[in-house]
């Protein structure tokens, strides 16, 4: 059996421990805003946190997860107002939306690690987030406002 605490609640697995942790979230849980985009990690469309580290929930296990805290799109802010989702939503970053709950969760990673990053940083944390649509000068735009509204704290 895993535990694991998702989004602040203690849950419990008895099934299969090296299923995908994503399938448990969105098949188990009913918690669908993390998306399935590549399945090997490739594409970051599952981001989602592992105790505070951004993850691909497809490649992550429920073993790998077991005992830690997991939290997804609909954790990062109960309601919807991160600094990040006030951002995308503002400077209207997405177009099919399909990626950007793994683009906010990678953001909101980056952004705990470095409050304050440059050009370079987003680049580089954001690297493995694709957009098939294309956001990316919106992505970054979003990331270094809501990097503005937090004007360094601990998000």
């Amino acid at each position: 059996m895993a535990i694991l605490r998702v989004n602040g609640e203690e849950r419990q697995y008895d099934g299969d421990s090296s299923m995908p942790l994503l399938w448990y979230l969105r098949d188990e849980l009913g918690l669908i805003g993390t998306k399935f985009g590549c399945g090997q990690a490739l594409c970051g469309a599952c981001t989602i946190h592992v105790d505070g580290t951004a993850m691909r929930g497809c490649q992550t296990t429920i073993a790998d997860a077991d005992g830690l805290s997991v939290t997804t799109i609909e954790g990062l802010a109960a309601d919807g107002d991160h600094p990040l989702q006030i951002a995308w939503r503002e400077l209207n970053v997405p177009q099919c939306g399909y990626c950007q709950s793994g683009q906010i969760m990678q953001a909101a990673s980056l952004l705990k690690d470095t409050p304050q990053p440059t050009d370079e940083d987003i680049d580089s944390a954001m690297s493995g987030n694709i957009c098939r649509c294309g956001t990316y000068p919106r992505i970054r735009a979003a990331i270094k406002q809501a990097a503005a509204a937090t004007q360094g704290a601990k998000l």
